[in-house]
């Protein structure tokens, strides 16, 4: 394998955390470096896992993907129409207003909160910054034009959620405080000691201003190395506002839809819907871990909301599928199923979405 390209796959498996050998699996296997806690039904005491649900595939399958997987190629820049945008300061009372940065990054705006979820700034995600999935379009807010942020809602620890230099760049201009899962405050803080981090577990829920952040399941996993992988916990959040509840699914396997149910039956009725759309091909090896346009659909009806929002695309190439097929299925996808397409958009980079006065 040539130099470049052993470099492009080192970065890759380290971007899924897929690289660690029985050996440093065995000397991992009794120690968590990020938390300590109590075993749960979701936590053996080293690890996090989906009860009843499929572990992430291993290291002999992401060969066989990349060896021998069909990825499209992608346009090395896009520009998006929508880009950039520049968001009011505050949106007040019962106003919801969300702006797509790019990838899981997106700006949600409402009871004169900012919030942004999985926020990446950065160029690549990967733990490299010459090698690894590498962005193809500009972040649809320029850093510089993003308004006051007060929350950061964090799912995993993955690369392309967790951007350890935007973190300390939100931290120096903005303060926010970061809620995320267990165990991924030990990750933030060893790189940034003063960023306001709070963590919790599923089930559990987070008061700040006007909004409460409730933690609950998601079909997913974790790793930010060889040998760390589920250490740390992922999450799904549905935001409580005044202005209603948004449900922002996090990165999810579909799971027979347990976590849209789930949710739903606890939740009851949600505004709007965040929901990834991409990186779902070869569907053998990520159908666990990533839903693909044609079950976020049906996770979106099982959730009752109103409306729903595509993420998680048309930014960095993870998997096999081309930039545009996300957005391309869902729209073919949702005709078959008879929703309307203003029901669920795959939204583009720069784009803003608001909701309309009657969703309340």
């Amino acid at each position: 394998m040539k130099r470049r390209s052993f470099l492009k796959f080192s970065a890759l498996a380290a971007v899924f955390g897929l690289g660690a050998s029985g050996t440093a699996m065995a000397l991992a296997r009794n120690s968590n470096r990020y938390h300590s806690g109590p075993v749960s039904d979701h936590f053996d005491g080293v690890r996090f896992f989906n009860p009843d649900g499929a572990a992430p595939k291993g290291f002999s399958d992401l060969l066989r993907w990349k060896f021998n997987g069909k990825q499209v190629s992608w346009p090395a820049t896009v520009r998006s129409p929508f880009a950039p945008a520049r968001p009011e300061p505050r949106v007040e009372g019962d106003q919801l207003r969300i702006t797509m940065v790019g990838h899981a990054t997106m700006l949600i705006q409402t009871a004169g909160l900012n919030i942004l979820t999985d926020p990446v700034w950065s160029d690549r995600a990967s733990p490299l910054t010459f090698a690894g999935p590498k962005r193809v379009t500009a972040p649809g807010i320029a850093f510089e034009d993003l308004p006051d942020i007060d929350l950061v809602l964090l799912s995993h620890n993955h690369y392309d959620h967790l951007d350890l230099v935007t973190l300390a760049r939100l931290r120096q201009a903005h303060n926010p405080l970061v809620i995320t899962p267990l165990g991924n405050d030990t990750i933030i803080k060893a790189h940034t000691p003063t960023m306001r981090v709070i963590t919790a577990d599923w089930g559990q829920a987070v008061e700040s201003g006007p909004a409460t952040v409730h933690f609950e399941p998601c079909h997913h996993w974790s790793a930010r190395g060889m040998n760390d992988r589920s250490m740390a916990l992922w999450a799904a959040f549905v935001i409580e506002t005044p202005g209603g509840k948004i449900l922002h699914i996090g990165d999810t396997g579909f799971d027979n839809g347990r976590p849209y149910k789930n949710a739903r039956d606890k939740h009851g009725k949600f505004r709007a819907a965040i929901l990834p759309v991409g990186a779902y091909e070869p569907r053998w090896f990520m159908k666990d871990q990533h839903q693909n346009p044609d079950e976020a659909i049906d996770g979106f009806l099982l959730s009752g909301a109103d409306h729903a929002l595509g993420h998680h695309w048309g930014t960095f190439q993870l998997t096999d599928e081309g930039r545009d097929a996300p957005a391309e299925v869902l729209h073919a996808k949702l005709a078959e199923k008879g929703v309307a397409k203003d029901r669920f958009r795959p939204l583009h980079v720069g784009e803003t979405w608001e909701a309309p006065a009657t969703s309340v």
